[in-house]
């Protein structure tokens, strides 16, 4: 059975993150890796990965490092779609396959499900369907009382969901040829090609069976997404090579450097040369990236992933955040924001993360406001950005990649990309005629040191 990765399509909702999703960060390793390693405990090793001309290179890069695999690369030229995808691999798509999204997170029980019910040869494709409690922005599932679908309805209208049921991108199918037909003939003016060639099945006698997973599921649809998959690597990271486990859960380069005076409490990860100064205070769940740099009195906490080369500098907190490679902080607040690579914040910078009203933040995606169903929620900064001494920056606020918000700037609105927020201080310029009483200062000191 082939795993075929679905790498060519391009995030519209993950303003100012610009790299693929599948190319995240966590651990140290992009997300595409454990992708393929959590396939490989569930007995998988021959992949087809799809990638578009910007990224196909880089999928090349991770996969061949990665043991005891099999990787057949395809290229999707203009991103249209899960049926275009699969038409551009076809000359690698043969009888069964697993069609997958990577840039959603499960457990490897999701593909253990399916292949169990899969080996049942009971119908011709199987899909998983999760049960959801509120809306979410994805493909909804009718099914009749023995689960077998009757009809995929693709991102309804809130409160027009045929079900509770939403689709999960891990699909089996046992005849790949079969697929591709019916993505041939199938006809629609939407971006629903596939879901609408699995409708097509259905009406053509063919049984596709839904199988219920109700384990571990983070899709990454929107940039506070990042959240929920950040949390579920902390909480089940493994050891790594070279490291001491001080006490459980506790992981620590050999290579890593930590003061007799920092103080190290609960689940976290240190990577190669990370250096922890006097004073400083991490609280995990926290992960630090290779060569990073916690400074004096900085505090971590709280879920925080901070990448390689980052300086985290003298009193900055950071709490629940992501932060990415090569970021320099000094004296800041970053609350429940996500940083992406390339960024520096200047002393005083503030990314605040709650509302005076404490409500939920919303942020303006498209056309519609989105309730990101969180009440502390900091900033989202695009790469290669500049923030200025004693910037603040609201709650939910955006700035697009290397973009400068310059000193003082309270930033309360989304900033695009390539864009520099200043903030027009007239003052007045006068000759000063102040004279000092040199007397009254060497009072002062004789004070302190009596």
């Amino acid at each position: 059975m082939k795993a075929v990765f679905l790498c060519g399509g391009r995030g519209k909702r993950m303003f100012p993150i610009t790299e693929d999703k599948f190319l995240l960060d966590f651990l140290g390793k992009p997300l595409l890796e454990h992708q393929i390693k959590v396939a490989c405990e569930a007995g998988l090793s021959h992949f087809v990965i799809i990638g578009n001309p910007e990224n196909i290179a880089k999928i090349e890069q991770i996969t061949k490092k990665i043991p005891g695999v099999k990787v057949d690369l395809a290229l999707q030229k203009d991103s249209s779609g899960i049926a275009d995808a699969l038409k551009s691999a076809e000359p690698f798509l043969h009888g069964q396959l697993l069609v997958i999204n990577p840039n959603d997170v499960f457990s490897s029980s999701a593909y253990t499900k399916i292949i169990t019910e899969a080996k049942k040869a009971s119908a011709s494709s199987y899909i998983l369907g999760y049960q959801v409690q509120k809306y979410f922005p994805g493909g909804y599932l009718q099914v009749n009382s023995r689960n077998e679908l009757l009809h995929i309805v693709e991102k309804p209208n809130p409160g027009e969901e045929p079900s509770n049921l939403v689709n999960i991108l891990i699909h089996c199918h046992n005849n790949s040829e079969e697929l591709l037909r019916y993505i041939e003939t199938a006809q629609t003016t939407r971006d629903d090609v596939y879901e609408c060639a699995l409708d097509s099945m259905v009406k053509g006698g063919h049984k596709i069976k839904v199988v219920l997973y109700n384990d571990f599921w983070a899709p990454i649809k929107y940039p506070w997404h990042i959240f929920k998959v950040m949390e579920y690597f902390l909480d089940n990271a493994q050891p790594f090579q070279h490291s001491t486990s001080l006490s459980a859960g506790r992981y620590i380069a050999s290579s890593a450097r930590i003061s007799e005076k920092a103080n190290i409490e609960g689940k976290v990860i240190l990577s190669d040369n990370v250096k922890v100064l006097e004073n400083a205070v991490i609280r995990g769940p926290v992960y630090i990236g290779a060569n990073s740099i916690i400074g004096n009195n900085a505090l971590v906490r709280d879920y925080s992933h901070i990448g390689s080369n980052s300086v985290i500098g003298y009193s900055t907190e950071v709490k629940h955040s992501y932060i990415g490679d090569n970021c320099w902080f000094h004296s800041n607040y970053i609350g429940d924001s996500i940083v992406d690579d390339n960024c520096s914040l200047s002393a005083g910078t503030v990314l605040a993360n709650f509302r005076l009203d404490e409500g939920n933040i919303q942020i303006k995606v498209g056309d519609s406001l989105v309730d990101t169903g969180y009440d502390k929620l900091g900033a989202i900064v695009g790469r290669g950005c500049r923030i200025g001494v004693n910037a603040s920056l609201m709650p939910g606020v955006r700035v697009g990649p290397d973009s400068f918000v310059g000193p003082q700037v309270c930033l309360r609105q989304d900033l695009g990309a390539n864009k520099i927020a200043l903030l027009e201080s007239p003052y007045q310029v006068k000759d000063n005629e102040t004279r000092l009483d040199e007397g009254k200062r060497q009072e002062l000191l004789r004070r302190l040191t009596d």
